[in-house]
């Protein structure tokens, strides 16, 4: 599964062949979460209350790269890499 961002200790993957809603994979000290793209909300797993906040942050500023993502994953494309919230 590809690690599309990591930033302040956050790692944000996505799965080639995931089910749908879109999502990632959120992964953080010891935490495992999906979060939905198109909502930024928790729809699996939790996490801590501020890496909550900052991803779903993070998720609204970088929605269309995500989602260009998911959409290369169906095509068995390579992903890219997503800035991350601490390049912004």
């Amino acid at each position: 599964m590809p690690t599309i961002s990591i930033f302040f200790g956050i790692v944000v993957q996505m799965y080639w062949r995931d089910h749908p809603p879109p999502h990632i994979h959120v992964f953080y000290q010891g935490f495992e979460a999906l979060v939905a793209i198109e909502t930024g909300e928790i729809i699996g797993g939790a996490l801590p209350p501020g890496a909550r906040r900052m991803v779903k942050t993070w998720i609204e500023r970088r929605r269309p790269e995500l989602l260009a993502n998911w959409e290369r994953s169906k095509l068995k494309q390579p992903m890219q890499a997503v800035p991350g919230a601490d390049q912004e």
